[in-house]
């Protein structure tokens, strides 16, 4: 009886693996074709304010692809990506070819409908402020109906040197908070001499 029972759990054990494992299977940067054109409004060696100023992307299948390449992708996601003179000597924005632990394409900028066919999409995004400050580039996930990236294309080369452009970060410190620490300084200073004064008259 025993030994049915540790079958039949077996047998179950089985079945649940089968269906987990298609949906939690790493997908590898390097198994990804380039399907993809896309483009960004910054120049090369541009500066963007974070919080203030905005990336223009628009991406399109490459004209070159037979008809119906683009059959499983039903999104797009945009990310906004490191390019390798940021990453160096900086762990936490290591490049992996398994994308669950890459750390080059940390920041999400939308996550959009794939038009198909021979349409051009294109999305306006706001810097936000929380971006730090490096040098970045533009990549386009297709995704399958699962949310699976299946294809891609990005805005720089293969080697990430081209097309790329900077975003300043805010550093946390306001104009204002400088002025009212100037401001202060020069009180302290002025209350110093005053009470030094007061002190010297009384002495005489």
């Amino acid at each position: 009886m025993a030994a049915v029972v540790s079958s039949e759990a077996a047998l179950v054990l089985l079945l649940v693996i089968g269906f987990v494992a298609p949906s939690t299977a790493s997908v590898f940067f390097s198994s990804l074709h380039q399907t993809l054109v896309v483009t960004a409004s910054p120049t090369t060696g541009q500066v963007l304010n974070a919080g203030v100023d905005q990336i223009k992307v628009s991406w399109s299948l490459n004209e070159s692809l037979a008809a119906g390449t683009d059959s499983a992708y039903k999104k797009v996601k945009l990310v906004l990506c490191y390019a390798p003179v940021s990453q160096t000597d900086r762990r936490w924005r290591k490049t992996y070819d398994e994308l669950k632990k890459d750390k080059t394409c940390q920041f999400k900028i939308a996550s959009v409908a794939y038009g198909g066919g021979d349409a051009v999409g294109s999305y306006e995004y706001t810097v936000e402020r929380d971006i730090p400050t490096a040098t970045y580039f533009v990549r386009a996930y297709a995704l399958d109906a699962d949310g699976t990236q299946v294809a891609y294309g990005q805005t720089t080369d293969a080697k990430k040197t081209t097309n790329l452009f900077e975003v300043a970060g805010i550093s946390g410190r306001h104009a204002s908070l400088d002025i009212a620490a100037a401001c202060f300084s020069a009180f302290s200073v002025a209350a110093l001499f005053f009470f030094f004064y007061v002190g010297k008259r009384k002495q005489t």
